[in-house]
C-alpha cells in the first residue's frame, strides 16, 4: 500500500464501526417499505441517519481508501457517491415517495471534466464504476456501464466492434465467470444495431445498451465486519471490464491517485 493510501485508510479505519452495518439497517430498510410515506420516514429519520447514511458515508470512505492502490482512477465521495433516499415521482404511476435500498456509486475522478463539466460537482455517473445497493433481500455489488447516453453507446459499440476480443477474454475468462456470472441481460436489442452487419463477429455484444455485472450477497455478508474489504476484492475481479468500457469513453486509468 502506498504511503499515502495507508495513511487515508488508517483515517477510514477510525470508523470501522461505523462502516459496519447492523441488522437494523435492513429492518429499517424492510419496514420503510411497508409504510412508504413522510409521515413515517419524518418519525423514524433518526433510524434512517444512524442504521443506514451514517454506516453508508463511513463505507464510502473506507473503500475509497482501498481503491487507492487497486483503481486509484476511481473514487468514492460522501456528497456524491450515494444516491438520494428520495425517488423521482415526477414520470412514474408509483408515487412513493422514498426508495427502499440505499446504494453508493464509485466513479472515475476524471468523468465531470469529460463531460466538459467541473470534477467538484455535478453528475459523477457519465462512465463506468463501481456499485454497492443495500436492501432486503436485494444486496448486491457490481459495476459497468449502466444505460449510457446514446453518444457513449455509439463510442462503446465502436470499440467492440474493433476489439470484440480484448472484451471477450475479460468477460468470458473462467475467473470472471465464475465470480459474476454472465453480464446482466436487462437491456438487450433483438437484432444487431443499424451500422452493423447481422453476422459481424461481435453481433452478441452490439446488441447490449447496458454493460454491467455484479453478484449477489447475504444479509451476513453485509452486516459482517471488513465489508469494504469484501467489496474492494469484487471491484478489483470487475477492473479490467470497467477500465476497458471507460478508455473506449476517453477515460484513461491511473497508477497513482
Amino acid at each position: 500500500m502506498s504511503p499515502r493510501a495507508a495513511k487515508t485508510a488508517k483515517t477510514a479505519k477510525t470508523a470501522t464501526d461505523e462502516a459496519r452495518f447492523a441488522p437494523a439497517a435492513l429492518t429499517y430498510l424492510r419496514q420503510l417499505s411497508r409504510n412508504n410515506n413522510r409521515a413515517w420516514f419524518e418519525e423514524h429519520r433518526d433510524r434512517y441517519e444512524r442504521d443506514v447514511r451514517a454506516p453508508m458515508v463511513a463505507l464510502v470512505e473506507e473503500v475509497d481508501a482501498l481503491l487507492g492502490d487497486v483503481a486509484p482512477e476511481i473514487v468514492g465521495d460522501r456528497r456524491r457517491s450515494m444516491f438520494r433516499i428520495h425517488r423521482d415521482v415526477r414520470f412514474s404511476k408509483d408515487k412513493s415517495p422514498y426508495k427502499t435500498n440505499a446504494a453508493v456509486w464509485f466513479f472515475h475522478r476524471d468523468v465531470q471534466r469529460a463531460r466538459g463539466g467541473d470534477t467538484a460537482g455535478g453528475n459523477v455517473h457519465g462512465g463506468a464504476g463501481f456499485y454497492f445497493q443495500l436492501a432486503p433481500g436485494d444486496c448486491f455489488s457490481g459495476g459497468g456501464l449502466w444505460m449510457p447516453p446514446r453518444p457513449a453507446l455509439a463510442q462503446v459499440r465502436d470499440r467492440l466492434a474493433a476489439r470484440s476480443d480484448e472484451w471477450n477474454a475479460i468477460v468470458r475468462a473462467p475467473a470472471f465467470r465464475r465470480r459474476f456470472g454472465a453480464l446482466d441481460a436487462e437491456a438487450v436489442l433483438t437484432r444487431v444495431p443499424r451500422g452493423f452487419a447481422p453476422e459481424h463477429p461481435a453481433a452478441e455484444w452490439l446488441r447490449y445498451q447496458s454493460f454491467t455485472a455484479g453478484r449477489p450477497l447475504t444479509a451476513d455478508e453485509v452486516t459482517a465486519p471488513r465489508l469494504a474489504e469484501r467489496l474492494v476484492k469484487d471491484f478489483a475481479a470487475l477492473l479490467p471490464m470497467v477500465r476497458w468500457l471507460n478508455e473506449a469513453l476517453g477515460l484513461a486509468p491511473a497508477e497513482r491517485r
